[in-house]
């Protein structure tokens, strides 16, 4: 039967003598220096890319041509959306004014070249998030901003209620999307052939649909409504069929190698998720920044703990993009939600605990 010493019969074996007992609290001293060392929070370096921010005095985010609610300009020329609201939270942290913003707008086959070539610094366009592209292109996602989901728009007066009806039909679509993928895969899963027909532009391919040449579009759900609302002559003529037939989480990207950035543009997000957790609205931001006594608001809102030094950023990054936006929910409310043309519901674009998927990782 093996031996089996006790912590005082091993002791009787090495005796601990005053020089092991130095050289014991030495190092159980160099030990915890070691470990203080590695928990201290060290500033970040800028990186190459907030340095060329800063240098040019604006931020150059790409974005759609025109869809609205997501990024689309108004007759004067005024952008605004989802995305539109997304680099300007991020504008606001890093250069102070939500003003300083160079929109670009790229269609489908420009978005991945232009932030490759260093064009734009963040690509903000209702991009899903999905395996081939995150493992591929050379880019990082940061944090899905909406989640969607692919879907048909077809003319009330064909009285078809479900996309399975579908079934020969030519649907128009936009190429160099998962949209005419997706479609592909629908049709073969579920036993309904159809043909697609696909155009090189957004605007070409709802165009076509509207002047008759294609019984149906498809592309994602938030798209469809836009089209609707904008874009048909009467809007009332075109029904969105309830199928849902992928999941598109969209998120904007940035170009892999410059970690802080990608740090920056992924946190600026999560505090206007977090914001909204925590009851901080653009309206009421100054006066809780004056009066809260709560830890979690604080570091958002400038008076707490300095997180921006670790990511190159001064104290109060996190309150000016609040200031310049909102939290999340109210640029959802203003730009797609039940209150805005779109009137699309907040559905898994709520909170987590309010039933939805968004749940911000914390700021602290």
């Amino acid at each position: 039967m093996p031996e089996v010493r006790s912590y005082s019969t091993l002791q009787a074996y090495t005796p601990f003598t005053k020089e092991k007992a130095m050289l014991h609290r030495t190092s159980f001293a160099a030990v915890l220096l070691a470990a203080a060392t590695l928990a201290a929070p060290l500033a970040a370096h800028a990186g190459k890319t907030l340095d060329a921010i800063k240098q040019r005095g604006t931020l150059k985010c790409g974005v759609t041509g025109g869809v609205a609610g997501f990024s689309a300009p108004d007759g004067k020329g005024h952008w605004s959306g989802l995305d539109v609201d997304g680099c300007r939270a991020l504008a606001a942290a890093v250069l102070g004014d939500g003003s300083k913003v160079e929109l670009v707008p790229l269609n489908s086959q420009q978005r991945f070249a232009a932030l490759q070539s260093g064009e734009i610094d963040i690509l903000s366009r209702n991009t899903t998030w999905n395996l081939t592209r995150d493992a591929s292109l050379g880019f990082h996602f940061t944090t899905i901003n909406y989640y969607d989901g692919q879907g048909f728009l077809v003319p009330k007066k064909l009285k078809v209620t479900s996309a399975k009806q579908l079934k020969g039909a030519t649907v128009c679509t936009q190429s160099g999307t998962t949209n005419e993928k997706n479609v592909a895969d629908w049709s073969r899963a579920q036993g309904v052939p159809v043909k697609t027909l696909v155009f090189e532009s957004f605007e070409a391919a709802f165009k076509a649909f509207f002047s008759g040449r294609c019984p149906a579009f498809t592309t994602d759900s938030s798209a469809l409504a836009a089209l609707r609302t904008k874009e048909a002559p009467n809007p009332d003529d075109y029904v969105i069929l309830p199928e849902l037939i992928s999941k598109e989480p969209l998120a904007p990207l940035v170009r892999r190698g410059d970690d802080e950035w990608f740090a920056i543009a992924k946190w600026v997000p999560n505090a206007l998720i977090e914001a909204e957790e925590l009851g901080i609205t653009r309206a009421n931001a100054e006066q809780l920044r004056g009066s809260s006594k709560d830890p979690a608001q604080q570091r958002l809102l400038g008076t707490g703990d300095d997180l921006g030094k670790l990511l190159g950023l001064d104290k109060d990054w996190s309150y000016r993009a609040i200031r310049a936006v909102g939290n999340y929910g109210e640029i959802f409310e203003r730009n797609v939600g039940p209150k805005s043309p779109l009137g699309l519901p907040r559905g898994l674009n709520n909170l987590w605990n309010k039933g939805g998927l968004l749940y911000a990782l914390p700021v602290r």
